[in-house]
């Protein structure tokens, strides 16, 4: 009888502690912001949408890699895609992922936000659980995010995520047409996010990116609109993907599965290690 209490009791103390965590959880979950949804980019694939693609983008760039960017706009210009990790099917990595190809979606608990895009698979965690920066962290194309949440408006309720993204790895381009980031992959993007206090169907997010590719800290506002019954599709870059990169050369494959060239007067591609036919 004794155990049969104690059994009781213990079971009685476990859903009460689970209730009070549920309770707590609810209660906690209230102070953030609802992002739930699909968000669509507002305005230009170009990574500073306030200005026109191309040279009007206008970066500051390091003489050294200025010239790297005008080889890869004479690239883009004549049709090929060599310098861009995008055509290999490789994720853009951070920042170009916000410039939101494809539709973001963003979950938000109380350790964590998850960034998800739509386009091929990326994927972010910011942290929030107050945890600090980890030593020796591996490298990756979206980075190692560490953000806060503010209440800038002082109701009680969080309506700014401040962002901090470190540990990047390359192959990464700023934008399709190839606005580069330093070889040393030291990059670092700063990152303001928050809905639009006038309508709450727009998300703004301030990026800040320094980088020794860059003069100074670039700083761009993204913008991206709310579909709140959205129908999401599946996006996955090798089951179309036409491009075939050769010797550092683009190349594409034609609607009949042959090579074809992506550049006018392109050469073909070496061809010494396949038997020939003589002529």
């Amino acid at each position: 009888m004794n155990r049969r209490r104690a059994i009781f009791c213990t079971i009685t103390v476990a859903a009460a502690l689970a209730a009070a965590s549920i309770g707590a959880y609810a209660a906690d979950a209230k102070k953030y912001p609802d992002w739930e949804g699909q968000w669509e980019r507002i305005g230009s694939g170009s990574f500073d949408p306030s200005k026109p693609p191309g040279h009007g983008q206008d970066p500051p760039l390091t003489a050294e890699y200025q010239a790297v960017w005008e080889a890869n706009l004479k690239e883009n210009r004549a049709g090929g895609q060599a310098y861009n990790p995008q055509a290999r099917c490789i994720p853009s990595g951070m920042p170009r992922m916000m410039i939101a190809y494809q539709p973001l979606e963003l979950i938000v608990t109380p350790a964590i936000t998850y960034v998800a895009v739509s386009g091929r698979n990326e994927f972010r965690r910011i942290y929030t659980d107050g945890r600090d920066w980890p030593i020796n962290a591996p490298q990756s194309l979206s980075g190692y995010s560490i953000g806060r949440w503010l209440d800038e408006d002082g109701d009680g309720r969080y309506d700014v995520l401040e962002v901090e993204t470190r540990d990047l790895k390359g192959p990464r381009i700023i934008d399709a047409e190839g606005i580069p980031v330093h070889k040393d992959n030291q990059t670092l993007v700063k990152e303001r996010i928050g809905l639009d206090r006038a309508n709450a169907d727009v998300l703004r997010d301030e990026i800040t990116t320094l980088d020794h590719a860059l003069t100074r800290p670039w700083t761009v506002i993204r913008t991206y609109r709310r579909l709140r019954d959205p129908t999401w599709v599946e996006d996955f870059c090798g089951e179309d993907n036409r491009w075939v990169f050769i010797g550092g050369e683009s190349y594409m494959k034609g609607p009949d599965g042959q090579l074809m060239p992506a550049k006018k007067d392109q050469k073909p591609p070496d061809l010494r290690f396949f038997n020939q036919a003589r002529q």
